[in-house]
């Protein structure tokens, strides 16, 4: 019943010791500091023992005082001399310790970051927003206590237990198989409360992080939140995500509670009848005074030391369903990275009898048998209702997704030929909502090519008309946007990230209309601009106003996930079609 969990237990304690062992010069010896401050720390109880002595003797008055106060001097001095090394290598220890674990979780935290960023966007496109950063929030939270506590915990404890047991074996066999037979009834409690208590831990885990998603879903949409008055119905939600959480937690902690009580009782239970029976021995001279006292003392510590061992197996089992998750995501297969990685494209693109299913909807077909060709530096317009398929045609273009069946060809090879990065480094897209990350202008606009001068930066700016409002902020390019831009207008977010395409210089474009949040200046303005940008490059535009699709050469019209007419604007106004009532109502 136990064993898998065990098993899992084992499993996540020794990929989280694969992650220490890569800091190993500072891990290494700090363990060996380890075990010599816990082989140390055993000298106390050796040394009490010593001083006490045997009682016996001094009432037969067998010892000359003088003796006994020199003895018990030099015995003083040998433990404060301990105590001294101990302190010291304990130093050096704590401090070693500290260092490898938060090495070794910043290896894991890069390592995980690396992985998420690379994920296909189908796994981000079936995530709630804030729901993955909070959870692993969470449980690399739980692994930083397991490195920095648990681990030197259980270490420092199993030492002393060992060394512990050893010397109470020395001072009376017969006592300590007593005190052994206890050990079974512990572990097996260990075995049944552990997986429990793990349970627990992985669910009040995952409320938690529902919690926190609410906190992130609404800090973003606090205009949205505010303008609806929906303050009550918010608090609402975070409360019962809180109430989940709470009612796991109260579960969990019964289980831990009862499990720790057995402990305690069982534990300390069994020492009282040892010592009951030691005195008895005592009484008939089976075990001598010296043996006893020793035998108490160090039973003391080998008692502490299997009491901590509850809250570290308890630990453990929080631990193992935290990187259960954790490398659920590391085994999570990344985007392919094969293909070719230095090709330049020429701006051709073709879709051959290509459908498309996203996978959350396997039941509706987004795309169907979408055949088209555009010729290098050609400007089409992709036009439709909302729900016709335009955004997914970006979508599979930028290699987001992958086709049911069919194609996506770039001059004439299909995509898969190519290395995602390579062609994703040759296309920039402006999509109609904006989001710039949470840094100054500059850095926004550099994110389209980074590493560019100010130079370069302020000539993307002037040819979106973005840089006579950028200068005219306090901070200029340092000015900061806010989270997601909400400290900027939606025309400034546009023209910034207008710029930002400007930056990156590409063979394709994909603008989903990029002058919409635009006044009617800046947005002849923008126009001319991307008339020069769009020059020599091909061009995708995804339409919904008439004056941007009439400057297009030619016009995919999409309903219903297929494209049911293609041609110029002067073609396809003439035939009574979906075109021709797109145009009657504005294409709105």
């Amino acid at each position: 019943m136990s064993g898998p969990s065990s098993k899992k237990s084992v499993s996540s304690l020794k990929w989280i010791l694969g992650y220490l062992m890569r800091e190993k010069k500072i891990f290494l010896p700090s363990l060996a500091a380890l075990f010599l401050t816990a082989i140390l720390s055993l000298g106390f109880p050796y040394f009490l023992k010593e001083l006490i002595g045997n009682p016996a003797d001094a009432l037969r008055r067998e010892i000359d005082p003088a003796l006994v106060l020199e003895r018990s001097n030099r015995i003083v001095l040998m433990l404060v001399g301990v105590l001294a090394l101990q302190a010291t290598v304990a130093f050096f220890r704590v401090q070693g310790f500290i260092l490898s674990g938060e090495s070794a979780l910043n290896r894991l935290r890069r390592d995980l970051f690396d992985h998420l960023i690379r994920l296909p966007m189908s796994f981000f496109q079936e995530q709630r927003s804030g729901a993955l950063s909070n959870r692993v929030s969470a449980d690399l939270g739980v692994v930083r206590d397991t490195l920095l506590n648990t681990v030197p915990q259980a270490v420092r404890q199993s030492v002393i237990l060992v060394g512990g047991l050893a010397f109470i074996f020395i001072s009376s066999w017969k006592l300590s198989l007593i005190m052994l037979g206890s050990v079974p009834v512990v572990v097996l409690a260990v075995a049944f409360f552990g997986r429990k208590v793990r349970g627990y831990s992985r669910d009040a885990q995952d409320a938690l992080a529902e919690a926190g998603t609410v906190i992130e879903e609404t800090v973003q949409g606090a205009a949205d939140v505010k303008a609806f008055t929906n303050e009550p119905f918010e608090g609402g939600r975070y409360s019962r995500a809180l109430d989940t959480f709470l009612g796991v937690t109260r579960r969990g902690a019964k289980n831990r509670a009862a499990f720790l009580s057995f402990v305690i009782f069982a534990l300390f239970g069994t020492i009282s009848f040892v010592v009951w029976h030691g005195a008895r021995m005592l009484a008939t001279g089976e075990i001598s005074w010296t043996n006893f006292a020793a035998f108490i003392l160090f039973s003391i510590f080998v008692g502490a030391s299997l009491g901590s061992f509850p809250e570290i197996v308890s630990q453990l089992q929080q631990t193992a369903g935290a990187t259960d998750r954790l490398r659920a995501l590391l085994d999570t297969p990344p985007e392919r990275s094969d293909g070719d990685v230095d090709a330049r494209l020429g701006g051709a693109i073709a879709f051959e009898n290509l459908s498309f299913r996203y996978p959350s909807r396997p039941d509706v077909r987004v795309l169907e048998n979408i055949d088209f060709a555009i010729a290098p530096g050609s400007r089409v317009a992709l036009v439709g209702p909302s729900g016709a398929g335009k955004s997914t045609t970006f979508s599979l273009i930028l290699g987001f997704n992958e086709p049911e069946c069919g194609r996506v060809l770039f001059d004439g090879r299909p995509a898969s030929s190519f290395a995602l990065r390579c062609l994703r480094s040759q296309i920039a897209i402006v999509p109609q909502e904006v989001l710039l990350f949470g840094g100054s202008i500059r850095e926004n606009i550099e994110y389209g090519h980074p590493g560019a001068s100010m130079e370069e930066i302020e000539r993307a700016a002037r040819e979106a008309n973005a840089h006579d409002f950028i200068n005219a902020l306090p901070d200029g390019y340092e000015t900061l946007v806010g989270p997601r831009g909400t400290k900027l207008s939606g025309g400034q977010r546009q023209r910034i990230a207008i710029a930002r395409a400007i930056l990156a210089d590409p063979r394709i474009l994909l603008l989903d209309e990029a002058t919409s949040a635009l006044d009617a200046d800046s947005e002849r303005l923008v126009n001319e601009a991307l008339e020069r940008l769009m020059r020599g490059r091909t061009s995708l535009v995804i339409a919904h106003r008439l004056s941007t699709v009439r400057h297009a050469e030619r016009i995919l019209v999409f309903k219903n996930g297929r494209i049911v007419e293609s041609g110029s604007h002067d073609e396809l106004i003439v035939e009574n079609g979906t075109y021709r009532l797109l145009v009657d109502t504005q294409l709105v």
